[in-house]
């Protein structure tokens, strides 16, 4: 259970998000069509995902650019392997691919796929 200052961080974020993750949440919201109740800035194992799927385990994380940085890569490296330890899957999303209703809606959806088989 997430403690009262991650809570406080996730609303934070909500509040703050940018473009593409704005973006990706309007789309995302039209998943709950086919019955996947979608999260946004939710605090999972310590961390706090951009978006969580929590009935099939999927977090969904939109990066920009900022996140081809080594430094940046080796951090997504450890919290990945960190929620995938939990028992998550991770699907990792560039913030171009977030700003297109199409794109994200078919990478998550091919994504539902792979973990029902």
């Amino acid at each position: 259970m997430p403690d009262y200052t991650e809570i406080q961080r996730a609303r934070r974020l909500r509040r703050s998000a940018n473009l593409p993750e704005r973006k990706a949440w309007e789309t995302l919201r039209q998943l709950r069509r086919e019955g996947f109740a979608v999260r946004r800035q939710v605090p999972i194992a310590g961390l706090t995902v951009d978006f969580a799927i929590r009935s099939i385990r999927l977090v969904i994380e939109v990066d920009g650019s900022i996140h081809d940085l080594e430094a940046v890569k080796l951090n997504d490296a450890e919290r990945d392997a960190r929620l995938v330890n939990e028992g998550w899957r991770v699907l990792r999303l560039s913030a171009e691919i977030a700003m297109s209703p199409d794109h994200l809606l078919t990478a998550i959806q091919d994504e539902i796929e792979r973990l029902q088989q």
